[in-house]
């Protein structure tokens, strides 16, 4: 933007020290289209650089350079107000005068990313990179959004779901599922028994619903439902005794890992919805939620591992003071006393 002639006179970068090598991913932004972003994961190092470049013949005066990490949250309908659940700070540079361009690097080790990144209908989770460059009249801001997918173990318990529905002389049926929580790629395998069969059943079919709330409170809480996948599991007239099975692949569906609470501002969670439409368009329907987890690639994680020890053990190590250590001391005049009280006895 430029003020009475004047623009501005540089131009900040920000690169990360293992953009060649890192992850990307695509992550849908707010206008729902996709976007590729550098993928991180929790306790993970961030580090690069940050460029600032002059324009020729221009210099720049400032009042301190600073970058951040940051983690929030954003409510569509109250942009106003931010709820940041992780920052981190570093200074770059005093106040003083750029007369080149000039390369600062930084490092946020190990940074806290605890929640996965997510845009849904209402609202916003992210992580981003910013870089301030302060001013006397107008900041010069660079962000830089980066993904964050938070990586889970198998479930202890995974019990299988059961249950009977029915109407009462007309309709019973049960269905069954194998287990109740599910991996991103996983296949969810059931069957549907039917028992009593007395209405004339059109189709059958098998949603998965993503139910998205925010906000806190009867007031001003907001569900958005939005049918991720249909699936059709019969097509005609079923009898008694009947067993339909049913086979429905996540891998081929834009999901999420459920998401319960966040900082108290919203939850994501996923339903299997079960639609029985009989020939007068009456639909019957039952309603059963499941949660969904993002497996870790084992070998991406051992690597991982491996390359944050290799980094650690590269650090330099602080010198060893020459002053006694005060919990040693305390321990050996313990035991000192310990053995004397023994000698005594």
């Amino acid at each position: 933007m430029s003020f009475f002639g004047f623009g501005q006179s540089a131009e900040v970068n920000i690169e990360l020290s293992d953009a060649e090598k890192r992850k990307q991913v695509d992550i849908r932004n707010e206008e729902g289209k996709k976007e590729k972003l550098f993928l991180f994961y929790d306790g993970e190092t961030v580090s690069g650089k940050v460029h600032v470049l002059l324009k020729p013949g221009k210099k720049l005066d400032h009042m301190g350079i600073r970058v951040e990490f940051i983690g929030q949250i954003e409510m569509f309908y109250d942009r106003g107000n931010h709820h940041e659940f992780t920052s981190v700070v570093k200074e770059l540079a005093g106040p003083g005068e750029l007369a080149k361009n000039c390369v600062y690097p930084f490092e946020f080790l190990h940074v806290e990313k605890p929640h996965e990144s997510y845009t849904g209908a209402n609202v916003q989770l992210r992580y981003f990179i910013r870089v301030t460059v302060v001013k006397r009249i107008s900041d010069l801001v660079k962000e830089m959004d980066v993904a964050v997918h938070t990586l889970s173990s198998f479930p202890e318990i995974n019990n299988s779901i059961k249950m009977e529905v029915g109407i009462e002389d007309c309709l019973h049926i049960e269905f069954e599922y194998n287990k109740s929580k599910y991996h991103l790629r996983d296949v969810i395998v059931g069957k549907i028994y039917f028992l009593l069969v007395r209405i004339k059943i059109k189709h059958m079919e098998l949603a998965i619903i993503k139910r998205e709330t925010t906000g806190s409170g009867p007031a001003n809480t907001y569900n958005e439902n939005e049918t991720i996948a249909k699936y059709e599991i019969m097509d005609g007239a079923p009898v008694r005794g009947e067993s339909i099975p049913i086979r429905l692949f996540l891998s081929g569906y834009d999901l999420t890992p459920t998401m319960r609470e966040v900082c108290r501002k919203f939850s994501t969670r996923y339903y299997l919805n079960l639609v029985l439409v009989d020939e007068e368009e009456r639909r019957y329907f039952k309603q059963q939620e499941i949660t969904l987890w993002r497996k870790g690639d084992l070998r991406t994680i051992r690597k991982e591992r491996k390359e944050l020890a290799a980094l650690q053990s590269t650090r330099p190590r602080p010198p060893l003071s020459d002053e006694p250590d005060d919990d040693a001391s305390k321990q050996e005049e313990a035991a000192r006393e310990e053995k004397e009280n023994a000698d005594d006895l």
